[in-house]
């Protein structure tokens, strides 16, 4: 995931979560919020209650190099918060899951 591509400020976090309705799916939430910038930002998001600070950084980097190899749309901020039980999941799963939840969202790309 390209910097570019990128949510960090709480301005950002809070204002999407509080604005937008969370879609729920296995061990993801997440928020989409439309705008007009032509880019698409994610925002990754994985509590304390998931791990100490190295699984938690693990679990990051798994999905930002899951958002890298899936197309999917412009035009959107999207946050992603990730529930305790992702811990138990391999990476094809929660590949898979993630892959399934933007479906739904309609994140991805239509040839998908």
């Amino acid at each position: 995931m390209k910097k570019i591509n990128v949510l960090k400020k709480n301005e950002d976090f809070s204002r999407i979560i509080a604005s937008q309705k969370p879609y729920k799916y296995k061990d993801y939430i997440i928020y989409k919020e439309e705008q007009d910038s032509g880019v698409s930002h994610f925002g990754l998001s994985v509590g304390k209650k998931v791990g100490n600070a190295v699984t938690r950084n693990h679990i990051k980097r798994q999905l930002k190099s899951i958002i890298d190899q899936i197309p999917y749309k412009n035009n959107f901020n999207c946050i992603i918060i990730v529930r305790k039980g992702i811990t138990e999941k391999s990476f094809l799963e929660m590949k898979d899951d993630l892959i399934e939840v933007m479906k739904r969202v309609h994140i991805l790309e239509e040839n998908e």
